[in-house]
């Protein structure tokens, strides 16, 4: 027969023993094992409960006093780290550069699409000059910023009369350099879409993002706007794979929905660009705020960039364009006025944050779960 010690210790580190300790006076001296989980539906026991006794605490097990993590990784292995994401979260590939300079061109606006579209051109040559491999520009960067301005500004990128992507992808070819190109007003048949477009070093328009959030505020004597009057939401996240990694596109709004940057960490992204325009009702309390909590939750890098301010305008942009890093820390921000921010990202950080703060393996896939409804239905 088993002494009663090593009888407990196998009860101890069975896989399906859950332990709590009576909160009785005894505390020290008593402890509960159950041969079956709770239920989930309420707090009572679906099996008998045996209750074992001590004399004193000394007669615990030795193991059982002296490693504790014996235990706790049982109890670890129950939390289904893997199945908190569905489908699984995977690993970030390795891209060609894992330490490069971004640039974020924080432009200002006119109601001159053409002087935009020169001006955007000019800011890109001075990022990548100053060593930039990514360029990232500010949302509807060709056009003013109002439901009056998005049906006259809009481009049919699809039918290839866009001069504004065509003057992106000739410069990211000649350039030899990645392009987050902002965002414009696009028009698709008889819709309005607000859209972000990508292309890689070779000029090649790699992803295309249409803001799938819209901006409908109305908070009374501060601001009104209602982006639903005149576009539509797009209905596709978007992450893309680049020479400086694979990058989730969100546009401005998209980034207050944190699901979005979940579904995006959980495909691999080393980076989320939010080409935004925050107001200056909530780009003082809310902008810096989202963007550090994208990052820090998901332990990656978010770049923004905003349009420079316009006092006169009828949407003045808050600015501040930023580049946060994988711990929340802020790397580079500009104020209100144009300018051009040069910053590094460095992937190798990524990978020692994740290392110092294992949150993958920490997840309570027991308790919850983010379903990637778009990956889900494609497997």
């Amino acid at each position: 027969m088993k002494s009663s010690s090593s009888a407990l210790s196998s009860i101890l580190h069975s896989p399906k023993t859950h332990l709590s300790l009576s909160p009785s006076s005894h505390l020290s001296r008593s402890v509960s094992v159950f041969s079956k989980p709770l239920s989930p539906s309420s707090n009572r026991i679906d099996a008998p409960r045996a209750r074992i006794f001590f004399s004193s605490p000394l007669n615990l097990p030795r193991n059982f006093q002296t490693k504790p993590s014996s235990f706790s990784t049982v109890m670890a292995s129950s939390f289904k780290p893997e199945q908190a994401r569905s489908p699984p979260a995977v690993p970030f590939p390795t891209p060609s550069l894992t330490k490069f300079k971004i640039g974020l061109c924080q432009l200002s606006v006119t109601a001159d699409k053409e002087r935009n579209i020169a001006h955007a051109q000019k800011a890109i040559q001075e990022a990548a000059e100053k060593g930039a491999k990514l360029v990232v520009l500010p949302e509807i960067w060709n056009s003013p910023y109002s439901n009056d301005s998005f049906p006259v500004y809009a481009e049919d990128i699809d039918a290839g009369a866009s001069p504004s992507v065509d003057m992106l992808s000739e410069i990211a070819r000649l350039l030899k350099i990645t392009i987050v190109g902002g965002s414009i007003p696009e028009r698709s048949g008889d819709r309005l879409y607000n859209t972000c477009c990508v292309f890689d070093s070779d000029g090649k328009l790699k992803a295309k993002h249409r803001k799938i959030h819209l901006f409908d505020i109305d908070i009374p004597g501060k601001i009104t706007f209602m982006e639903s009057k005149t576009l539509t939401a797009g209905e596709t996240p978007t992450i893309v794979d680049t020479e400086v990694g694979r990058i989730g596109i969100g546009i401005c709004y998209d980034i207050r929905f944190q699901e979005l940057a979940m579904i995006y960490a959980a495909r691999g992204a080393h980076l989320l660009c939010y080409p935004g325009a925050f107001n200056m009702t909530t780009g003082p309390l809310h902008w810096e705020l989202l963007q550090r909590a994208r990052a820090v939750d998901n332990q990656l890098y978010v770049a923004t960039c905003s349009p420079a301010r316009d006092a006169g305008a009828g949407y003045v942009a808050w600015g501040h364009s930023t580049l946060i890093g994988p711990f929340g820390e802020v790397l580079a921000i500009t104020e209100h006025e144009e300018a051009i921010i040069i910053a590094e990202i460095d992937y190798s950080i990524m990978e020692m944050r994740r290392t110092n703060l294992p949150l993958a393996k920490q997840r309570r896939g027991d308790l919850y779960q983010l379903v990637d409804i778009q990956r889900l239905n494609s497997e």
